[in-house]
């Protein structure tokens, strides 16, 4: 019995300690903007190297549910999702992924759709568009009702009033999303990706589940109101790249208290600590980059945590500190984790979307 127990226990853990990498998309096209698109034949390379390397692409909801339910993840297991539900989605992506029988999800915003509705020659689909997708079992989610980004209050606007006002229109896109698709997830794409701990606080309260646009895997211990997906339109699209992103694993990484923070002013923090409970690599093996800053140096406070002091001022903008490390039992694989900044102006204004 004592052998089986512990068979089981190790089965577990070999499976517990795997996790899943999410992939964004937004156009799939040759003519939209460059940062937000990928070709329709990058695309397909995409697809393929998936499909020859025995990546398991699963439907969102399947992920989300191991997670909730703290189910072990397979091996190689891979979402891909698209935010704004673009048309190129149906005509240039849909018949690639059918192709490949690869389940996807997509972000709406319903009052853009609204807006859009019977538009000739519109850049979003159609709520009869979203409709015939979500019976073929594509996932319909929720991006915001408007494409607003949550952190940015109106001038003289309270948090909380604010807070009130996006329920109401959080709410209120679910609703419509149900009414026109039969679905409601209960998922939510951060719009631009900007969120902080009192938004992640708030998705919670509202029973949704928060998805971010930092890089990094998805493990059991991943934080449901900021899952990170790896973006993968240029110039992320390259293979060369990809490779290691979708071969990733989580890294069990824990901020705490003012550490938690998204949003600064500028040369407003000089520095964070990590706490860590992975131990499936070397310390000296443990690299970070910030956005703008390149490599940092990493102080070791024990065997749990680190910290780096920024070697200059966090710049303004959209900052990304990403962490790796190579797995010891996992050669070849590689823990990775990405902690997003929102760096306000010297006059703490916000910086142009």
């Amino acid at each position: 019995m004592r052998t089986i127990l512990l068979a089981i226990f190790l089965l577990l853990f070999h499976f517990s300690s795997f996790g899943a990498v999410i992939l964004q998309y937004h156009h799939v096209s040759g003519t939209t903007p460059k940062s937000t698109s990928i070709t329709p034949e990058q695309f397909s390379v995409h697809l393929k190297y998936l499909q020859e390397n025995s990546f398991n692409v699963v439907p969102l909801s399947q992920l989300i549910n191991n997670i909730k339910n703290q189910h072990p993840l397979k091996n190689k297991t891979v979402a891909i999702t698209f935010d704004d539900a673009y048309v190129d989605v149906l005509t240039n992506a849909k018949p690639l992924l059918d192709e490949y029988n690869y389940p996807y999800t997509i972000y709406v915003n319903p009052g853009i759709i609204n807006r859009n509705e019977g538009k000739k020659n519109s850049h979003y689909l159609s709520w009869a568009q979203l409709k015939s997708l979500g019976d073929e079992g594509v996932i319909i989610a929720n991006h915001g009702f408007e494409h607003d980004s949550l952190t940015r209050l109106p001038e003289n606007t309270p948090k909380q009033e604010w807070l009130a006002q996006q329920t109401t229109l959080l709410l209120k896109a679910e609703s419509i999303i149900k009414e026109k698709t039969g679905q409601s997830w209960h998922y939510f794409a951060y719009p631009y990706g900007e969120y902080d701990p009192e938004i992640q606080h708030w998705i919670k309260e509202n029973n949704f589940v928060g998805f971010s646009q930092q890089s990094g895997a998805v493990g059991l211990y991943t934080d449901l109101t900021s899952i990170p997906r790896f973006p993968a339109s240029m110039p992320y699209d390259k293979i060369s790249g990809l490779r290691d992103k979708l071969n990733s694993l989580p890294f069990n990484i824990e901020l705490q208290g003012e550490q938690a923070n998204t949003i600064f002013n500028f040369k407003q923090t000089k520095s964070i600590t990590f706490n860590i409970e992975t131990d499936d690599f070397y310390k000296s093996g443990l690299h970070c980059y910030i956005s703008g800053l390149g490599k940092q140096k990493i102080s070791w406070q024990g065997d749990s945590s680190f910290t780096i002091n920024f070697t200059n001022d966090l710049p303004v903008g959209r900052v990304r500190c990403n962490c790796t490390a190579a797995s010891i039992s996992k050669p070849g694989r590689y823990y990775w984790y990405s902690k997003p900044w929102f760096i306000l102006k010297t006059d703490g204004q916000w910086y142009h979307l």
